[in-house]
């Protein structure tokens, strides 16, 4: 028969296969030997206590065969000659599971992406690692994958009802991804492992007789009597399609340029701004798992942290252990950091952005500071996104290096005469950051980091580096699009989806967004 049962263990007996089998044998009141295999369904870490506790959900098989772990597969229809197609604008995890669902319900996906696909996006990615030039269209954030394809696939989210996170996990599952993603508290793939799964999507939809296109741009949209009617591409393509997913991901400033443009409606929307700040790996394994060295049976450690600061909200996004900090920039003369970690997250150090909330008046309240004048539309904040990343790229000194500061000198207002080793492959430069960033959130971040270091040991720190801008934390422009149909409200075919529209925040939530504008347009199509 097959049993359910809740464990509690030690890391050292959570990873004994043997140990888990004895325990369920106690649990269930059998002999070790009725107990033919088991299959983990859920796992956590529990690390409040002295004692780390890893937490167990298990399906024992007892006396009988053990079965292999319920692999639900999808089925894709062949769309060669479907009678209705869908021109999606990106590549990203909202542009894929866009396509899959789609294929799923019989409808053609035609995906356009203005990068290269993932294995050549690694070569602009070491150039600009190395030599300090970044291609505006292959990138960080724009090629196949978007850009969570290099941010290490992180794959828990709390927008779970916003969509089928189960089907997105186990979508990832199918096409590759290591089992645990179904089961832990908190999945994770890692940059190493992406790309093979995000090939296997593309090669999915191509097989099924979708098409994806890379190195295609969309450069204009042309519209009539509230539909989209084509849209044209940088090299001089025009397409046509029933229907038109928008997934271009928080970085296309060009794409809100183009919709504003065209007087297509946009709204400007809050967003974060602040730094990523970086600790060996050991401060942070010492204070949450209350030890002076981690044991071999867990993972390096992660941290979420968050606090009102005069009435600011300052808070860790996108936290890597055993991380690496990485050029995150689109454009030349701007300096973006974001973090990722392989899957075994092995690298010695641990990173998270730390952020802080920006509204409109901030921005308004910023340029007449610098008395620059700035017309307060629906571009307003992402006009203040860019001036703070062009601030950065120039106290950094050029070629993407980045100003950064020693997190105990940052909070007293010192500057700092060395630097500690990063992880940062352009290199750190010696900077005042309150030079850099807007004093509301230097100043919040100064009250936020003492703050953190009375909450985890050791967390405040000199050893720790505070490395300038992480800016991309959302889009800074949200797409509308009505409640009923989630079309645009002045385009009945156009569906804004994912990060780049302001309805995501990460892979899980951006895939779930996809799917269910694709579930949309199909139900409108009945």
């Amino acid at each position: 028969m097959q049993k359910e049962f809740t464990l509690r263990l030690k890391p050292q007996e959570a990873a004994s296969p043997e140990t888990i089998q004895s325990y369920i044998a106690q649990t269930a009141g059998c002999p070790p030997e009725d107990v033919h295999g088991f299959l983990i369904m859920k796992q956590s870490i529990d690390a409040r206590s002295k004692q780390v506790w890893i937490n167990l959900g298990v399906r024992a098989f007892i006396q009988e065969p053990p079965v292999q772990r319920n692999r639900i597969s999808y089925t894709f229809k062949d769309v060669q000659h479907a009678s209705k197609s869908v021109i999606i604008v990106g590549a990203g995890p909202a542009g894929l599971f866009a396509a899959l669902q789609l294929l799923e319900l019989g409808i053609k996906p035609i995906v356009i992406e203005r990068g290269k696909d993932v294995k050549s996006r690694r070569r602009d990615l070491a150039k600009l690692n190395r030599e300090g030039i970044v291609n505006p269209e292959s990138n960080y954030c724009f090629g196949e994958g978007g850009a969570g394809t290099y941010s290490d696939g992180k794959l828990y989210t709390r927008s779970s009802k916003r969509g089928n996170m189960d089907k997105v996990l186990q979508l990832f599952y199918q096409f590759g991804a290591d089992e645990t993603v179904l089961y832990q508290s908190h999945p994770h793939i890692g940059t190493n492992k992406l790309p093979h799964i995000i090939t296997a999507m593309r090669q999915q939809i191509l097989d099924c007789g979708g098409e994806l296109h890379f190195n295609k741009k969309l450069t204009d949209i042309v519209h009539s009597n509230g539909k989209i009617n084509a849209v044209r591409t940088a090299d001089g393509d025009t397409l046509k399609a029933d229907a038109y997913i928008l997934a271009t991901g928080h970085s296309a400033r060009d794409i809100f340029v183009l919709l504003n443009r065209q007087q297509i409606l946009i709204e400007s929307k809050p967003f974060a701004l602040g730094v990523r700040i970086e600790h060996p790996q050991e401060i942070i394994d010492a204070a949450q798992y209350h030890c002076s060295v981690r044991e071999a049976a867990l993972p390096p450690a992660s941290y979420s942290l968050v606090e009102q600061v005069n009435g600011r909200g300052v808070f860790s996004f996108c936290m890597c252990p055993g991380g690496i900090i990485a050029p995150a920039a689109t454009d030349p003369g701007e300096l973006v950091v974001n973090g990722w970690s392989p899957s075994k997250r092995n690298n010695p150090y641990a990173n998270s952005g730390m952020v802080v909330q920006v509204s409109e008046a901030d921005a308004v309240q910023y340029f007449k500071q610098q008395k620059q004048s700035v017309q307060a539309d629906a571009l307003l904040l992402m006009h203040f996104q860019q001036a703070i990343e062009q601030k950065a790229f120039q106290a950094g000194g050029g070629k993407f290096v980045a100003p950064a500061q020693r997190m105990g000198d940052f909070s007293n207002n010192r500057g700092s005469a060395s630097l500690p080793d990063c992880s940062y492959l352009p290199g750190l430069a010696t900077a005042s950051l309150n030079e850099v960033l807007p004093d509301f959130v230097y100043k919040s971040l100064q009250g936020g980091f003492r703050s953190f270091g009375k909450k985890m040991r050791g967390y405040f720190t000199n050893e720790a580096v505070v490395v300038a801008t992480e800016s991309r934390t959302s889009s800074p422009v949200r797409i509308p699009r009505l409640p009923n149909t989630l079309a645009h409200p002045q385009l009945s075919n156009l569906y804004p989806c994912g990060e780049g529209a302001g309805y995501a925040g990460g892979i899980v939530s951006a895939a779930m967004d996809g799917q269910k504008l694709a579930l949309m347009i199909h139900q409108q199509w009945i």
